[in-house]
């Protein structure tokens, strides 16, 4: 492991990328089953599997960097919703399919950016972590802008339905490029870029995406904040751990 000089810093670094995949993929899961078609709802099974894949990865270091004795079933499974550090719209109700295309694109193109860095952290344990997943999120993108892009093209209805997913979602894309004291810490180290130094190359990404899909981005930037700080503005992740969590919390230490 590099050498760290905020250990604090890089705990909950490595928290916000393992909440956002661990919220993420929960949400995915829930389509199991309920998806539109068979090839869609084993597509959605199978990016699901693949983020709480990379959650394990990213929370069983922070678990170690952290050194309480927490695994990552402890940090996924026996925190509370206001020590989550996901992005908001990550753990927002999956809505329609579109709606859920619509966000795993706006995530995947910013986390496939964010991966291509962290291969070269001075961490090796990040990098190697990113190197693993960043070859899961380049399918992802690539299946989820293509399906924003026919969906966006495609019938008057499809189109009227990811205009209003991208309208709903788009006021939630300006925290993936907040940076605070946390990425300052993790930049000096070495470890993480600057959240805010990403948002040129995925506004070129995702802007040539959603103009092949003759959707219209909302003007204006606002954006909801306080997933990654913990001042949460939903009840929504407290509705979902509801359900992630009750089997660990109804039999406690329980093995399979």
């Amino acid at each position: 492991m590099a050498e760290v000089i905020d250990k604090a810093a890089f705990f909950e670094f490595l928290c916000r990328m393992g909440d956002n995949t661990l919220v993420l993929g929960h949400r995915v899961s829930e389509w199991c089953g309920h998806a539109p078609v068979l090839e869609e709802d084993i597509a959605l099974a199978n990016t699901a599997l693949d983020l709480i894949g990379q959650t394990q990865m990213w929370l069983g270091l922070a678990a170690e960097v952290e050194g309480q004795g927490r695994s990552a079933d402890d940090l996924a499974f026996l925190r509370d919703a206001w020590d989550f550090r996901n992005f908001l719209m990550l753990e927002l109700p999956n809505g329609d399919f579109g709606q859920t295309l619509m966000r795993q694109f706006l995530f995947d193109a910013w986390q496939a950016l964010i991966l291509t860095q962290l291969q070269d952290s001075k961490d090796a344990q990040v990098a190697a972590i990113a190197g693993k997943a960043s070859k899961e999120v380049a399918y992802h993108l690539e299946r989820s802008a293509a399906t924003v892009i026919g969906l966006g093209d495609g019938t008057e209805e499809s189109h009227a339905r990811m205009q209003a997913a991208l309208d709903l979602l788009w006021p939630y894309v300006g925290e993936m490029f907040d940076s605070d004291a946390s990425d300052a810490a993790m930049v000096a180290a070495g470890i993480a870029p600057d959240p805010a130094g990403l948002r040129a190359a995925w506004d070129t990404t995702v802007r040539a995406t959603l103009e092949k899909a003759t959707l219209t981005i909302p003007e204006g930037d606002f954006h909801h904040k306080g997933g990654r700080t913990g001042q949460r503005h939903t009840e929504h992740l407290g509705h979902m751990l509801v359900t992630m969590q009750w089997l660990q919390r109804a039999y406690p230490g329980a093995t399979w």
